[in-house]
This record gives C-alpha cells, structure tokens and sequence, in this order.
C-alpha cells in the first residue's frame, strides 16, 4: 500500500550545536535520496531543516523548485515533490526537526494542512498553508480551508488547538469536520490534527493530516499518554489500515522502543528495526507488514517548565 507520506527523516543539532545531522531516516521509496541526505547537514537558515531551525515554526514547502530546498535534483529523482518541517523546541531549544516528503501529490488523495493563529490578528485559527492531493475536489477542499477561520475548539484543528492534544477522527463527519462534505468529494475518510508549539509560545500551530483509504498519510496512527508518573503509556487512539481501530490499553515505556524514547528524550525518532516500536507490539506490527515508526512528541508549557505531554506514531 502507498502512502501520502513517502520519506521521513530527523535532523538534531551536532554537539557544538552549529549545525543539524541526520540522526536517522526512512528511505525506502527513494534510496538514492536517502544516500545523498546522509552525507548533508545544514547550518541554521539552511534549505528545509536550518529554515525551520532558524524562523522556530512549522514549514511546508508545496514545491522544491525555486525554494530553499538543498536537494532538488534528487528529490525529483526520487518522485518527491513536496515537504513538512517539524521542528520540536523543549523551553526554547531545539530538540530535533522532522522532515516529511511526499510524492506527486496530483495523482493521489490526502492532505497536510497547516494551521496557525496569532493573537496580535485575529481569535481564530487561520490556513497558513497546505498541500491538497488530488484534483478539482482538492482543489475545492483547499478553497474553503483558505476561506476558512476556526474558533478554539470548532473542527478537527480547532478541537486539537482547545485540547492541547492530538485529535483523530476516523471518520469525518459533518458534527466535528466543518468541510466534510468537501472532504468527501476528495475521497478523504479521516483526519489527523496535532498542535505543534514553535519556538514562540504565543504563536499557536496545529498540523492537520488528512487521509484516503487508497493512500492513506501513513499505514497507522497511534497517540499515546503518559500516567503520572511516566513510566506507563496509554493508548488514547489508534487506527490501523490492515486492522481497523485499536483498543485503548496502557504499556510499559521501556516496552514501546522508539516510542518510549520520544517521550524520554523529546526528540523526534524514526526507527526502521525490526521492532520499531518495541517488543511490546512487534508481534501485531510483524502482522501488519509495518517496519518503520516515526515518533512525534508533542511539547506542552508546564508550571515548571515544557513537559512531553504525548507521543504521536505513523508506521510505515
């Protein structure tokens, strides 16, 4: 099954913290693009990672031709065509930035939409930008996203924005999904939306990811919630392509691999072992046909200081 989402990749600062390195990606659907990012690295305000580094915000990059993007040639080559950057701040520094690539978004259903509010203009979230697949229904999709303003609270990122938590609808309905009817028309089933803090605190960001059963964003979704004392993990949702929805149950952190280590460390990983997320799942994974996880932590401010509040998985 193909993906919306074809290339993952996360970036840390280097000791001296001078620049970003790979510290380990997902490469299966252009290996050629992964060989030449493997030898890269990027100083600050440096093609789609040192960009996002340097403005402390979420970025996507609807196309690589005339941007700042360092590795055009081989993202041509590898069928990639647009990009997330997902930068992960923990009290004001940064921790890793995320790095999503996808195909070429015309001939496939879904969409990554990224939304932002800031206080100094308007209460309401506003569609900073997105990436429509698809044809005239996304097209269509995107009109109203554009047209678009989102109280705290009022659909999918809305909801996220007023949790402070990842919301995933697995089915997009007119109750909770302001544009379903267009989402519909786009072939789209469900819906991903996480907030994503920047670097400023009082700029708010959620990312949106939208889904289609022929290409899905990813093969699986998963958000998990520490107990109080962060040494079990709740599943809060799940949805798999292969199995449907996921019970709600509760793991050991030392059980869940690279999920556990987002949630300990803060920083964005992307692990394709053969247990990418540990021993506690590796059998049902194993089932699924899914090697590679990608784990997002999502920050949240506390009385003391930022907190890992959750950890969000796509498996490939």
């Amino acid at each position: 099954m193909n993906t919306f989402i074809r290339v993952a990749e996360v970036w840390v600062p280097s000791v001296d913290g001078g620049v970003l390195e790979l510290a380990d990606g997902w490469f299966d659907n252009a290996p050629a693009f992964g060989r030449i990012s493997r030898e890269m690295c990027f100083g600050r305000d440096e093609g789609l990672p040192g960009r996002a580094w340097e403005e402390g915000r979420p970025l996507l990059l609807r196309q690589f031709e005339g941007s700042y993007f360092r590795r055009i040639d081989a993202a041509r080559a590898g069928g990639l065509s647009c990009a997330l950057a997902l930068p992960v701040f923990l009290n004001g520094a940064l921790s890793s930035v995320l790095v999503l690539l996808c195909g070429e978004v015309q001939a496939q259903a879904g969409a990554i939409e990224l939304w932002h509010n800031d206080p100094r203009i308007t209460s309401d979230l506003r569609l900073d930008d997105g990436i429509f697949g698809g044809d005239t229904a996304g097209t269509a999709l995107e009109a109203l996203a554009r047209d678009a303003f989102l109280p705290r609270g009022s659909g999918l990122p809305g909801l996220a924005w007023q949790r402070e938590q990842a919301v995933f609808m697995e089915q997009l309905d007119a109750a909770h999904f302001l544009r379903a009817q267009a989402a519909a028309d786009a072939g789209l089933v469900s819906g991903l939306a996480l907030p994503c803090a920047g670097r400023d605190p009082a700029h708010t960001w959620v990312l949106s990811l939208l889904s289609s059963p022929a290409t899905p964003i990813a093969r699986r979704i998963e958000g998990w919630l520490p107990d109080t004392d962060g040494l079990m993990l709740q599943r809060g949702f799940g949805f798999c392509e292969a199995r449907g929805s996921l019970p709600t149950e509760s793991l050991p952190l030392q059980a869940l691999g690279a999920i556990g280590r987002a949630l300990s460390t803060g920083v964005v990983q992307v692990c394709t072992s053969p247990e990418p997320a540990g021993q506690a799942l590796a059998g049902e994974l194993d089932a699924a046909g899914l090697r590679t996880v990608v784990a997002i932590p999502l920050v949240q401010a506390g009385a003391s200081g930022d907190l890992i509040s959750e950890v969000v998985a796509l498996y490939f």
